[in-house]
Protein backbone atom coordinates (compact mmCIF):
# COMPACT_ATOMS: atom_id res chain seq x y z
CA UNK A 1 0.00 0.00 0.00
CA UNK A 2 2.85 2.39 0.81
CA UNK A 3 4.39 1.79 -2.61
CA UNK A 4 0.98 2.38 -4.20
CA UNK A 5 0.72 5.69 -2.35
CA UNK A 6 4.16 6.74 -3.59
CA UNK A 7 3.25 5.80 -7.15
CA UNK A 8 0.03 7.85 -7.02
CA UNK A 9 1.82 10.90 -5.64
CA UNK A 10 4.68 10.61 -8.12
CA UNK A 11 2.21 10.45 -11.00
CA UNK A 12 0.25 13.49 -9.81
CA UNK A 13 1.34 16.37 -12.04
CA UNK A 14 -1.82 18.47 -11.74
CA UNK A 15 -3.39 18.88 -8.29
CA UNK A 16 -6.55 20.43 -6.85
CA UNK A 17 -6.16 21.63 -3.25
CA UNK A 18 -9.47 22.29 -1.49
CA UNK A 19 -9.18 24.56 1.55
CA UNK A 20 -12.09 24.42 3.98
CA UNK A 21 -13.59 27.23 6.03
CA UNK A 22 -12.29 25.65 9.24
CA UNK A 23 -8.76 26.04 7.86
CA UNK A 24 -9.18 29.52 6.39
CA UNK A 25 -10.66 30.85 9.66
CA UNK A 26 -8.12 29.12 11.94
CA UNK A 27 -5.66 31.19 14.03
CA UNK A 28 -2.11 31.59 12.77
CA UNK A 29 0.26 28.70 13.60
CA UNK A 30 3.96 29.24 14.25
CA UNK A 31 3.65 32.90 13.25
CA UNK A 32 2.15 32.18 9.83
CA UNK A 33 -1.45 32.17 8.71
CA UNK A 34 -2.83 29.48 6.41
CA UNK A 35 -2.47 31.70 3.35
CA UNK A 36 1.28 32.18 3.85
CA UNK A 37 1.83 28.51 4.60
CA UNK A 38 -0.15 27.45 1.53
CA UNK A 39 1.61 29.94 -0.71
CA UNK A 40 5.10 28.71 0.13
CA UNK A 41 4.12 25.02 0.12
CA UNK A 42 2.43 25.38 -3.26
CA UNK A 43 5.45 27.30 -4.56
CA UNK A 44 7.58 24.29 -3.57
CA UNK A 45 5.20 21.94 -5.41
CA UNK A 46 5.33 24.09 -8.54
CA UNK A 47 9.12 23.94 -8.44
CA UNK A 48 8.84 20.15 -8.84
CA UNK A 49 6.96 20.67 -12.12
CA UNK A 50 3.45 20.28 -10.72
CA UNK A 51 0.50 22.55 -11.44
CA UNK A 52 -1.87 23.47 -8.63
CA UNK A 53 -5.36 24.94 -8.48
CA UNK A 54 -7.05 25.91 -5.22
CA UNK A 55 -10.74 25.48 -4.43
CA UNK A 56 -11.21 27.77 -1.46
CA UNK A 57 -14.05 28.16 0.97
CA UNK A 58 -13.95 31.02 3.40
CA UNK A 59 -15.74 33.99 1.83
CA UNK A 60 -18.70 33.60 4.15
CA UNK A 61 -16.47 32.67 7.11
CA UNK A 62 -14.37 35.82 6.66
CA UNK A 63 -17.50 37.89 6.09
CA UNK A 64 -18.99 36.54 9.31
CA UNK A 65 -15.82 37.49 11.17
CA UNK A 66 -15.62 40.92 9.54
CA UNK A 67 -19.24 41.72 10.43
CA UNK A 68 -18.91 40.36 13.96
CA UNK A 69 -21.55 37.67 13.53
CA UNK A 70 -21.56 34.56 15.73
CA UNK A 71 -22.31 32.08 12.93
CA UNK A 72 -23.02 31.89 9.21
CA UNK A 73 -26.50 33.10 8.26
CA UNK A 74 -29.17 30.62 7.23
CA UNK A 75 -31.18 32.76 4.81
CA UNK A 76 -29.74 32.85 1.27
CA UNK A 77 -29.93 36.68 0.81
CA UNK A 78 -28.00 37.12 4.07
CA UNK A 79 -25.43 34.50 3.02
CA UNK A 80 -25.02 36.27 -0.32
CA UNK A 81 -24.47 39.62 1.40
CA UNK A 82 -21.96 38.17 3.87
CA UNK A 83 -20.14 36.40 1.01
CA UNK A 84 -19.88 39.70 -0.87
CA UNK A 85 -18.24 41.23 2.19
CA UNK A 86 -15.86 38.31 2.67
CA UNK A 87 -14.89 37.46 -0.91
CA UNK A 88 -12.74 40.54 -1.35
CA UNK A 89 -10.96 39.88 1.94
CA UNK A 90 -10.40 36.24 0.96
CA UNK A 91 -8.76 37.11 -2.33
CA UNK A 92 -6.73 39.90 -0.72
CA UNK A 93 -5.28 37.31 1.69
CA UNK A 94 -4.36 34.96 -1.17
CA UNK A 95 -2.98 37.79 -3.31
CA UNK A 96 -0.76 39.12 -0.52
CA UNK A 97 0.52 35.71 0.56
CA UNK A 98 1.29 34.41 -2.93
CA UNK A 99 2.90 37.70 -3.89
CA UNK A 100 5.33 37.28 -0.97
CA UNK A 101 6.05 33.78 -2.29
CA UNK A 102 6.74 35.15 -5.77
CA UNK A 103 3.57 33.74 -7.39
CA UNK A 104 0.38 35.08 -8.90
CA UNK A 105 -3.20 34.01 -8.20
CA UNK A 106 -6.42 34.48 -10.18
CA UNK A 107 -9.98 34.52 -8.87
CA UNK A 108 -12.45 32.18 -10.60
CA UNK A 109 -16.06 32.24 -9.35
CA UNK A 110 -18.42 29.52 -10.59
CA UNK A 111 -22.05 28.47 -10.20
CA UNK A 112 -23.51 25.08 -11.01
CA UNK A 113 -24.93 26.55 -14.22
CA UNK A 114 -21.37 27.23 -15.36
CA UNK A 115 -20.48 23.53 -15.10
CA UNK A 116 -23.92 22.18 -15.99
CA UNK A 117 -23.68 23.71 -19.46
CA UNK A 118 -21.23 21.75 -21.61
CA UNK A 119 -20.22 24.89 -23.52
CA UNK A 120 -19.57 26.91 -20.36
CA UNK A 121 -17.80 23.93 -18.77
CA UNK A 122 -15.36 23.81 -21.69
CA UNK A 123 -14.93 27.59 -21.63
CA UNK A 124 -14.08 27.43 -17.91
CA UNK A 125 -11.63 24.59 -18.61
CA UNK A 126 -9.89 26.61 -21.31
CA UNK A 127 -9.51 29.58 -18.96
CA UNK A 128 -8.19 27.50 -16.08
CA UNK A 129 -5.73 25.48 -18.13
CA UNK A 130 -4.41 28.70 -19.67
CA UNK A 131 -3.89 30.17 -16.20
CA UNK A 132 -1.98 27.03 -15.19
CA UNK A 133 0.08 27.24 -18.37
CA UNK A 134 1.08 30.80 -17.37
CA UNK A 135 2.16 29.56 -13.94
CA UNK A 136 -0.76 31.27 -12.19
CA UNK A 137 -2.59 29.55 -9.32
CA UNK A 138 -6.38 29.72 -9.88
CA UNK A 139 -8.41 30.24 -6.71
CA UNK A 140 -11.83 28.75 -7.42
CA UNK A 141 -14.88 29.39 -5.29
CA UNK A 142 -18.60 29.10 -5.64
CA UNK A 143 -20.13 32.44 -6.57
CA UNK A 144 -22.04 32.74 -3.31
CA UNK A 145 -23.12 36.30 -4.02
CA UNK A 146 -25.43 35.15 -6.84
CA UNK A 147 -25.93 31.44 -6.17
CA UNK A 148 -29.35 30.28 -4.96
CA UNK A 149 -30.49 26.75 -4.18
CA UNK A 150 -31.21 25.90 -7.81
CA UNK A 151 -27.64 26.60 -8.89
CA UNK A 152 -25.63 25.75 -5.76
CA UNK A 153 -23.09 22.93 -5.78
CA UNK A 154 -24.09 22.20 -2.19
CA UNK A 155 -20.64 22.84 -0.75
CA UNK A 156 -17.08 23.35 -1.94
CA UNK A 157 -16.27 19.68 -1.34
CA UNK A 158 -18.57 18.91 -4.26
CA UNK A 159 -17.07 21.75 -6.30
CA UNK A 160 -13.55 20.44 -5.67
CA UNK A 161 -14.53 17.02 -7.02
CA UNK A 162 -15.96 18.56 -10.18
CA UNK A 163 -12.82 20.69 -10.50
CA UNK A 164 -10.69 17.54 -10.88
CA UNK A 165 -12.48 16.92 -14.16
CA UNK A 166 -12.59 20.61 -15.02
CA UNK A 167 -8.80 20.99 -14.97
CA UNK A 168 -8.05 17.30 -15.70
CA UNK A 169 -6.27 16.78 -12.38
CA UNK A 170 -4.60 13.62 -11.11
CA UNK A 171 -5.05 14.29 -7.40
CA UNK A 172 -7.50 16.05 -5.09
CA UNK A 173 -6.32 17.12 -1.63
CA UNK A 174 -9.06 18.18 0.79
CA UNK A 175 -7.70 20.21 3.69
CA UNK A 176 -9.95 20.49 6.72
CA UNK A 177 -9.61 20.48 10.51
CA UNK A 178 -9.55 16.68 10.68
CA UNK A 179 -6.65 14.25 10.26
CA UNK A 180 -8.52 12.01 7.80
CA UNK A 181 -11.31 9.46 7.80
CA UNK A 182 -11.75 7.47 11.01
CA UNK A 183 -13.57 4.21 11.70
CA UNK A 184 -15.78 6.21 14.10
CA UNK A 185 -16.14 9.78 15.30
CA UNK A 186 -12.80 10.68 16.95
CA UNK A 187 -14.46 13.52 18.87
CA UNK A 188 -16.81 11.06 20.57
CA UNK A 189 -14.62 7.94 20.81
CA UNK A 190 -11.05 8.03 22.12
CA UNK A 191 -10.26 4.67 20.53
CA UNK A 192 -11.18 5.82 17.01
CA UNK A 193 -8.63 4.70 14.42
CA UNK A 194 -7.66 6.67 11.36
CA UNK A 195 -8.00 4.82 8.06
CA UNK A 196 -4.81 5.16 6.04
CA UNK A 197 -6.39 3.96 2.78
CA UNK A 198 -9.79 3.49 1.18
CA UNK A 199 -9.28 1.08 -1.70
CA UNK A 200 -12.83 0.82 -3.08
CA UNK A 201 -14.62 4.12 -2.64
CA UNK A 202 -17.93 2.66 -3.87
CA UNK A 203 -17.98 -0.09 -1.24
CA UNK A 204 -17.06 2.03 1.76
CA UNK A 205 -20.59 2.67 3.07
CA UNK A 206 -20.26 6.43 3.47
CA UNK A 207 -24.02 6.76 3.87
CA UNK A 208 -23.49 5.72 7.49
CA UNK A 209 -21.30 8.74 8.24
CA UNK A 210 -22.88 11.59 10.13
CA UNK A 211 -20.02 14.00 10.82
CA UNK A 212 -21.36 17.54 10.77
CA UNK A 213 -19.92 20.84 9.65
CA UNK A 214 -18.80 23.54 12.03
CA UNK A 215 -20.52 26.89 12.44
CA UNK A 216 -18.54 28.48 9.60
CA UNK A 217 -18.70 25.71 6.97
CA UNK A 218 -21.24 23.66 5.04
CA UNK A 219 -19.54 20.30 4.53
CA UNK A 220 -18.90 17.39 6.88
CA UNK A 221 -16.90 14.19 6.53
CA UNK A 222 -19.67 12.61 4.47
CA UNK A 223 -19.49 15.35 1.83
CA UNK A 224 -15.71 14.95 1.69
CA UNK A 225 -16.01 11.21 1.11
CA UNK A 226 -18.63 11.83 -1.56
CA UNK A 227 -16.21 14.24 -3.23
CA UNK A 228 -13.55 11.52 -3.11
CA UNK A 229 -16.00 9.12 -4.77
CA UNK A 230 -16.70 11.54 -7.63
CA UNK A 231 -12.99 12.22 -8.11
CA UNK A 232 -12.23 8.49 -8.06
CA UNK A 233 -14.61 7.89 -10.95
CA UNK A 234 -12.62 10.41 -12.98
CA UNK A 235 -9.46 8.48 -12.15
CA UNK A 236 -8.13 10.96 -9.58
CA UNK A 237 -6.98 9.96 -6.11
CA UNK A 238 -8.08 11.97 -3.07
CA UNK A 239 -6.36 12.70 0.23
CA UNK A 240 -8.32 14.12 3.18
CA UNK A 241 -5.87 15.73 5.61
CA UNK A 242 -5.53 18.33 8.34
CA UNK A 243 -4.86 21.73 6.80
CA UNK A 244 -4.04 23.24 10.19
CA UNK A 245 -0.89 21.12 10.36
CA UNK A 246 2.13 23.17 9.23
CA UNK A 247 3.84 21.69 6.19
CA UNK A 248 0.94 19.36 5.38
CA UNK A 249 1.35 19.51 1.59
CA UNK A 250 5.09 18.96 1.87
CA UNK A 251 4.48 16.00 4.18
CA UNK A 252 2.00 14.47 1.75
CA UNK A 253 4.36 14.68 -1.22
CA UNK A 254 7.29 13.46 0.87
CA UNK A 255 5.36 10.21 1.27
CA UNK A 256 4.52 10.63 4.94
CA UNK A 257 1.46 8.91 6.35
CA UNK A 258 -0.62 12.08 6.33
CA UNK A 259 -4.39 11.93 6.01
CA UNK A 260 -6.48 9.24 4.35
CA UNK A 261 -5.81 8.26 0.74
CA UNK A 262 -8.74 7.24 -1.47
CA UNK A 263 -7.63 5.18 -4.45
CA UNK A 264 -8.88 6.13 -7.92
CA UNK A 265 -11.10 3.80 -9.91
CA UNK A 266 -9.25 1.79 -12.52
CA UNK A 267 -12.27 1.80 -14.87
CA UNK A 268 -12.39 5.61 -14.88
CA UNK A 269 -15.02 7.58 -16.74
CA UNK A 270 -13.99 9.76 -19.64
CA UNK A 271 -14.13 13.49 -19.00
CA UNK A 272 -17.37 13.81 -20.94
CA UNK A 273 -19.06 10.90 -19.18
CA UNK A 274 -17.91 12.23 -15.80
CA UNK A 275 -19.51 15.55 -16.74
CA UNK A 276 -22.74 13.76 -17.68
CA UNK A 277 -22.77 11.79 -14.42
CA UNK A 278 -21.80 14.50 -11.93
CA UNK A 279 -21.74 18.04 -13.37
CA UNK A 280 -24.73 18.29 -15.69
CA UNK A 281 -28.23 18.69 -14.31
CA UNK A 282 -30.72 16.46 -16.15
CA UNK A 283 -33.65 18.30 -17.74
CA UNK A 284 -36.14 15.44 -17.97
CA UNK A 285 -36.77 11.71 -17.84
CA UNK A 286 -37.25 8.96 -20.38
CA UNK A 287 -39.07 5.83 -19.18
CA UNK A 288 -37.44 2.69 -20.54
CA UNK A 289 -38.94 -0.81 -20.81
CA UNK A 290 -37.30 -3.85 -19.24
CA UNK A 291 -35.80 -5.10 -22.49
CA UNK A 292 -34.09 -1.80 -23.26
CA UNK A 293 -32.90 -1.48 -19.66
CA UNK A 294 -31.29 -4.92 -19.90
CA UNK A 295 -29.66 -3.96 -23.21
CA UNK A 296 -28.20 -0.80 -21.66
CA UNK A 297 -27.01 -2.40 -18.43
CA UNK A 298 -25.80 -5.83 -19.57
CA UNK A 299 -25.05 -5.48 -23.26
CA UNK A 300 -23.60 -1.99 -23.58
CA UNK A 301 -26.16 -0.91 -26.15
CA UNK A 302 -27.48 2.53 -27.09
CA UNK A 303 -31.03 3.62 -26.26
CA UNK A 304 -33.30 3.29 -29.28
CA UNK A 305 -36.80 4.79 -29.69
CA UNK A 306 -38.34 1.31 -29.56
CA UNK A 307 -37.30 0.89 -25.93
CA UNK A 308 -38.87 4.12 -24.70
CA UNK A 309 -42.34 3.99 -23.16
CA UNK A 310 -42.79 7.60 -22.06
CA UNK A 311 -41.04 10.95 -21.57
CA UNK A 312 -41.32 13.51 -18.78
CA UNK A 313 -40.14 17.13 -18.73
CA UNK A 314 -39.23 19.58 -21.47
CA UNK A 315 -35.78 19.51 -23.05
CA UNK A 316 -33.96 20.13 -26.30
CA UNK A 317 -31.45 17.97 -28.20
CA UNK A 318 -28.07 17.88 -26.48
CA UNK A 319 -29.46 18.12 -22.95
CA UNK A 320 -28.85 15.48 -20.30
CA UNK A 321 -31.80 13.33 -19.22
CA UNK A 322 -32.48 10.66 -16.61
CA UNK A 323 -33.03 7.12 -17.89
CA UNK A 324 -35.53 5.49 -15.54
CA UNK A 325 -37.27 2.13 -15.48
CA UNK A 326 -41.04 1.75 -15.41
CA UNK A 327 -41.01 2.13 -11.61
CA UNK A 328 -39.31 5.52 -11.99
CA UNK A 329 -35.93 4.36 -10.67
CA UNK A 330 -32.96 6.03 -12.38
CA UNK A 331 -30.30 3.61 -13.64
CA UNK A 332 -28.49 5.77 -16.23
CA UNK A 333 -28.32 9.24 -17.70
CA UNK A 334 -27.16 10.59 -21.01
CA UNK A 335 -27.23 13.22 -23.73
CA UNK A 336 -30.42 13.06 -25.76
CA UNK A 337 -30.21 13.36 -29.54
CA UNK A 338 -33.86 14.37 -29.70
CA UNK A 339 -36.11 16.87 -27.92
CA UNK A 340 -38.81 15.80 -25.49
CA UNK A 341 -41.52 16.63 -28.04
CA UNK A 342 -39.76 14.55 -30.71
CA UNK A 343 -39.36 11.59 -28.33
CA UNK A 344 -43.03 11.81 -27.47
CA UNK A 345 -43.79 11.22 -31.16
CA UNK A 346 -41.28 8.41 -31.81
CA UNK A 347 -41.40 6.46 -28.53
CA UNK A 348 -41.88 2.74 -29.08
CA UNK A 349 -41.12 2.98 -32.80
CA UNK A 350 -38.47 1.26 -34.88
CA UNK A 351 -35.62 3.34 -36.26
CA UNK A 352 -36.86 2.82 -39.82
CA UNK A 353 -40.12 4.60 -38.94
CA UNK A 354 -38.55 7.85 -37.74
CA UNK A 355 -38.49 9.60 -41.12
CA UNK A 356 -42.11 8.69 -41.71
CA UNK A 357 -43.17 10.18 -38.38
CA UNK A 358 -40.84 13.18 -38.06
CA UNK A 359 -40.06 13.85 -41.71
CA UNK A 360 -36.35 13.47 -40.91
CA UNK A 361 -33.94 11.35 -38.88
CA UNK A 362 -31.10 12.98 -36.97
CA UNK A 363 -29.74 9.79 -35.38
CA UNK A 364 -30.81 6.18 -35.07
CA UNK A 365 -30.35 6.36 -31.30
CA UNK A 366 -32.11 8.60 -28.82
CA UNK A 367 -29.02 8.31 -26.60
CA UNK A 368 -25.80 6.92 -28.07
CA UNK A 369 -23.76 4.62 -25.86
CA UNK A 370 -20.81 7.01 -25.98
CA UNK A 371 -23.00 9.67 -24.36
CA UNK A 372 -24.60 7.45 -21.73
CA UNK A 373 -23.44 6.68 -18.18
CA UNK A 374 -24.76 3.73 -16.20
CA UNK A 375 -25.18 4.70 -12.55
Amino acid sequence: MKDHRKAILKKARRVVVKVGSAVVAAPAVEGRDIFSRLAFEIKALKETGREVAIVSSGAIALGVRKLGLKERPIAIPERQAVAAVGQGSLMACYEEAFSRAGSHVAQVLLTHDDLGSRKRFLNARNTLTTLLKFGIVPVINENDTVAVEEIKFGDNDALSALATNLIEADLLIILSDIDGLFDKDPKAFKDAQKLRFVEDVDAAGFELLNGSANALGTGGIKSKCEAARKAAHYGAATIIANGNRPGILTAIFNGEDAGTLFFPKEDRLTSKKHWIAFSARPSGRVFVDDGAKEALLAKGKSLLPSGIKDVDGTFEPGEVVHCVDMAGMEFARGLSNYSSSEIQKIKGMKTAELVQVLGYKVFDEVIHRDNLVVL
